[in-house]
């Protein structure tokens, strides 16, 4: 099962939301998988930075001549479980992105996929749209709304990241998108410290956790 996690405007948390579902993954199977096609997942889960680090980038740079292991050999741990899939260096080329999503979806662990901020097409658009399970990450907000209203790609369900001061409510979401809020997480200080300190992955914020059990 290949779950993507996506936004329609930049600042949602979506690389929050779909690290802590990628954690939740992992408990309840035999681990999990983490693709990053954003580029910040290794700061949310804690990892040193390497830019020279491998990942899906240079996978689909060197094209269908790469043996068929080579994407799991560019997997890094990251604990309890869950092993990240790095974004890599460069441009991520498109020309191979239904090979990519039929690996992962071949893949017997969860996948969680944090695809970003879509564009009109490219990779993370196509991951999205093949996706088992597409979930928009957003805040209530009008211009968020806006956008993924026009989005090329339709979500299967949307994570809501509740703030205070927002006029929109859940339902108001639901009646714009025509698709359900399955999860409303609240803009905490506890989830903030927690990835500031480098300790998201080992202390997950159990509030956090509840509010996306179902999401999972």
């Amino acid at each position: 099962m290949v779950l993507c996690c996506w936004s329609a405007k930049g600042g949602a948390g979506t690389t929050v939301v779909a690290t802590a579902l990628a954690l939740l993954s992992a408990r309840t199977a035999s681990g999990a998988l983490l693709v990053d096609l954003a580029g910040d997942a290794p700061a949310v889960a804690g990892l040193p930075d390497d830019p020279d680090a491998a990942g899906v980038s240079d996978w689909l740079r060197e094209g269908p001549s790469v043996p068929a292991d080579a994407l799991a050999r560019l997997e890094v741990p990251v604990g309890r479980g869950l092993a990240l899939l790095p974004r890599g260096r460069g441009p991520l080329a498109s020309e191979r992105a239904h090979a990519l999503i039929a690996l992962l979806a071949a893949d017997p662990r969860p996948v969680v996929v944090d695809a970003g901020v879509l564009s009109a097409d490219g990779v993370a658009a196509t991951v999205a749209a093949a996706a088992s399970e597409s979930l928009l990450v957003t805040r209530p907000c009008f211009l968020a709304l806006r956008r993924a209203v026009m989005s090329p790609v339709r979500p299967s369900a949307v994570v809501l990241v509740m703030e205070e001061g927002r006029a929109l409510t859940a339902s108001d979401v639901e009646s714009a998108l025509g698709v359900p809020v399955r999860a409303e997480v609240s803009v905490t200080a506890q989830v903030a410290r927690a990835v500031d300190a480098g300790v998201f992955v080992a202390r997950l914020p159990r509030s956090l956790e509840r509010e996306l059990r179902h999401a999972a």
